[in-house]
């Protein structure tokens, strides 16, 4: 599809320069007419409220209305929202005490929109992994946070422990404290197995460094309790270990992908299977994501392929190392285009990126087709780069 050249921006490059730079009409996309055939959650963020004199470091400020409007905008789209999770920032400037009151405002918004899927993370992170943490406080923590959810209504993401990679002495500290969680669950769960890439804090997770003898800890973990787990999101970035995992599961149990750099081949699938979805990259593409997975659910492979594939860079660029402050790339496009009024973000972390990194980001969301309205994104992108001194 050809598309025009409408509006003209200066931008800055690696050499200290500004150059003209020429963007194009957006991509148009339906809104689904059929069902998708993969399951889509987008982890969604939380919009900051650039109003508070709360001290962003210390204590989250989260525009609700705004928060909750944007759920709306991914519902809309087909998506499901997985809520509190890493995406919001959650351990990232949202405390549990926060996590709890956007999941309840959630299920709530839910609750009048038809076909609204929401699911929810519990972990443990109002612990302190503190010296002396004990096994059986981790398991007190998860079961606090499980019960929390599950009284809202809420369907439960069991997100990865910090607490419990701190203090857990191998893998059997972690098959104790999962078979004691998914024995008392109501539902199925999704365990959700974060990589080191995305939180530091949890390399080692499972009992082990190396991926593969901490994927037979975990596979071990979820064909006991295979009753109690609806599938098992991973984020470790790498294709092959995601595929070689989905294929030791258990009959029943699916895989997610948490890969935003491999995302399109593995929802895809092959001959032995595929994976469905719960990515924070969704969050940021979610009209692209909907119209591939549209396009997909009719048989239009070359379709859902031109959709996505350039997605693939703007997502790999928004997740770069440091990968744990992709939510910054995240918010600042929701905020180019229009979802939110400011680029302020919970625990002040809108500053975790470089200028030269908003920059390039801009040009491979218009790259993508996803600068909705360019007009709006290129008065935005220069209130940005005049916050920076660049004129």
């Amino acid at each position: 599809m050809k598309r025009d050249a409408i509006e003209t921006i200066r931008l800055p490059t690696a050499n200290r320069q500004l150059q003209t730079y020429h963007v194009r009409e957006p991509r148009r996309f339906e809104r689904p007419a059929r069902p998708f055939t993969r399951i889509a959650y987008a982890a969604a963020h939380v919009v900051a409220d650039p109003w508070s004199a709360r001290d962003p470091w210390l204590e989250a400020a989260v525009d609700w209305d705004a928060t909750i409007a944007f759920r709306r905008h991914l519902w809309s789209w087909g998506l499901g929202v997985a809520e509190a999770m890493d995406t919001a920032q959650r351990g990232m400037g949202m405390d549990w005490v926060s996590s709890l009151e956007l999941i309840r405002r959630t299920l709530e918004a839910a609750r009048g929109v038809p076909g609204a899927v929401v699911s929810c993370g519990a972990g443990t992170d109002h612990l302190a992994p503190e010296p002396g943490l004990g096994i059986e406080r981790v398991i007190a923590a998860y079961e606090e946070q499980c019960a929390a959810v599950e009284k809202l209504g809420g369907r439960i993401v069991l997100m990865a422990s910090r607490a419990l990679a701190a203090c857990a002495k191998s893998s059997d500290d972690y098959a104790r404290v999962y078979d004691r969680v998914l024995a008392q669950v109501r539902e199925p769960v999704i365990i959700h197995w974060l990589g080191e890439m995305f939180d530091p804090a949890l390399d080692g997770y499972w009992g082990h460094a190396d991926h593969g003898k901490a994927m037979d800890v975990c596979l071990d973990v979820i064909r006991k309790n295979a009753v109690k787990v609806d599938g098992i999101k991973i984020s470790l970035l790498d294709q092959d270990k995601e595929i070689a995992m989905r294929r030791r599961l258990p009959k029943g149990v699916r895989m997610y992908t948490g890969d935003d750099f491999n995302f399109a081949e593995l929802i895809e699938g092959d001959r032995e299977g595929h994976s469905d979805a719960l990515l924070g990259i969704f969050d940021a593409i979610a009209p692209a994501a909907s119209g591939a997975l549209s396009a997909l659910a009719g048989g239009d492979r070359a379709a859902y392929h031109d959709i996505l594939a350039p997605t693939v860079p703007l997502s790999r660029h928004i997740f770069q190392a440091p990968t744990r402050f992709y939510k910054s790339g995240v918010v600042f496009l929701a905020w180019l285009n229009g979802h939110q009024e400011h680029f302020v973000m919970v625990g002040g972390q809108e500053s975790a990126r470089s200028l030269l990194h908003f920059a390039e980001l801009f040009r491979l969301a218009d790259a993508a087709g996803l600068l909705a309205d360019p007009g709006l994104a290129c008065r935005r992108m220069k209130q940005f780069l005049a916050t920076r001194g660049i004129a």
